[in-house]
């Protein structure tokens, strides 16, 4: 896992300069179009990057001080003044905020990157964290915006490289046992990684253990469930993005795609 915020942010910069260049030759009417999440047109999600870079803004501010993160109360104010706002503003003010966001990042010095610390989601949370987080909705939903406008569109591969070795924290979150009990080999291609899935009491998705020498005994394999699909789609599928429609070549073996699926049902 990339433990420097650099890469982090400089493909933060890259994911808004792609987001901006789709979205500002868009017309009203494409504004108002559905976006991939089928509760939100592409405007809405626009609205949610603008005021979650709002909310990461003060997650900043809390981080350098040492206080503590702010609280619902304080960010529900937010959220109602972007749902207030009409289609138009709401893109055009979320890649103003945004960029203001990234602008930010950036232009933290060595010391005040090294000392971002808060207590977060139950976890205690530095730069990279934070930069980590804000990556993956920012590219899950610019990937929302983009595939409503193209059925090809994949999440952007610098992203991908990075989210896949911590995508494990957002299988935590994200998965939904269900009562299922499963354990399979995940492996992935774009890049290369070798994981294992656990679902139980909870959901885990974590870098594989070495492979144990062949057995000379004559004792029998274990079976074991086994995906192979690409990193990227591994990612949306983590993300509740994986529907037929959007779905790449997946090889599997001892459990089906849709029970997948279900165990990952989206945020």
């Amino acid at each position: 896992m990339e433990t420097s915020p650099q890469p982090w942010i400089e493909t933060l910069r890259r994911s808004h300069d792609a987001l901006r260049n789709r979205v500002e030759p868009l017309t009203d009417d494409q504004l108002r179009q559905r976006s991939y999440a089928s509760e939100w047109s592409i405007a809405q999600v626009l609205s949610h990057l603008g005021s979650g870079a709002e909310i990461f803004g003060m997650f900043i501010d809390a981080g350098l001080s040492g206080a503590e993160p702010p609280g619902r109360e304080a960010l529900q104010p937010i959220w109602q003044a972007w749902n207030d706002k009409d289609p138009r503003a709401q893109a055009s003010d979320a890649l103003a905020a945004d960029v203001a966001l990234v602008t930010r990042l950036e232009s933290l010095d060595d010391g005040e990157r090294a000392s971002v610390r808060l207590a977060l989601f139950g976890m205690d949370i530095d730069l990279v964290g934070l930069a980590r987080m804000r990556l993956g909705e920012h590219a899950v939903h610019s990937w929302d915006v983009a595939v409503a406008l193209d059925p090809a569109a994949r999440l952007a591969a610098d992203a991908v490289n990075l989210l896949v070795d911590t995508i494990g924290q957002v299988a935590a979150r994200a998965g939904k046992p269900g009562g299922r009990q499963l354990t399979a080999s995940v492996v992935t291609t774009a890049p290369a990684r070798s994981l294992t899935l656990a679902v139980g009491d909870g959901v885990t998705l974590e870098p594989a253990p070495p492979a144990q020498p062949v057995a000379t005994d004559g004792a029998a394999a274990t079976d074991e469930a086994k995906v192979r699909l690409p990193a990227e789609a591994l990612i949306r599928l983590v993300y509740g993005r994986l529907d037929p429609a959007h779905t790449p070549p997946v090889e599997a073996a001892g459990v089906d795609v849709d029970e997948l699926r279900a165990i990952f049902p989206g945020f």
